[in-house]
């Protein structure tokens, strides 16, 4: 075979990979998705970002590959990888690895209530603590209040009568 040929077919062969990467990409934008619900405009954001990161990806193949040319096999390659990726994978990817993260995360955030139960029950306590001795402080300083202004009337009392 030619050797023009044969760069054209690995150009396809890689055109193909692109498309199989960028939705395997895109399927970890939606496993992020799925483990972190978000509104509308946040995953306007995630799209733009991911978009621009895959346009810069097919821009530097073309570049690298193909003199920045666009070739429209490139494209019905890409499209190639991405109908074969999703045409095996389906959603089973998303779905598996969502729910073991999903687990992996309620795992850990178990074990960290179990590791922070004590701290939980000190930090009541010593909050309990507090409040009392806020509550002893409040009378003493009413009483030492109340004795100051006794005090006061009586030294007036004195100095009034002098």
């Amino acid at each position: 075979m030619s050797q023009d040929i044969v760069q054209e077919a690995v150009f396809f062969l890689h055109s193909i990979l692109m498309g199989l990467v960028i939705t395997f990409a895109y399927d970890w934008v939606l496993i992020f998705r799925k483990l972190f619900t978000h509104g509308r405009f946040f995953m306007s954001v995630e799209d733009f970002v991911y978009w621009f990161a895959c346009g810069i990806g097919v821009f530097y193949m073309l570049y690298r590959e193909n003199n920045g040319i666009l070739r429209w096999f490139a494209v019905v390659g890409a499209a190639l990888g991405m109908l074969t990726y999703k045409a095996i994978i389906k959603n089973r990817f998303v779905n598996i690895v969502s729910k073991c993260i999903h687990k992996i995360m309620w795992f850990v955030f178990r074990v960290i209530q179990v590791v922070l139960k004590p701290l939980k029950c000190l930090f009541f306590a010593a909050r309990r603590c507090v409040r009392f001795v806020w509550r002893k402080l409040k009378k003493v300083k009413l009483f030492i209040k109340k004795r100051l202004t006794v005090c006061l009337k009586t030294i007036r009392m004195i100095l009034c009568k002098q």
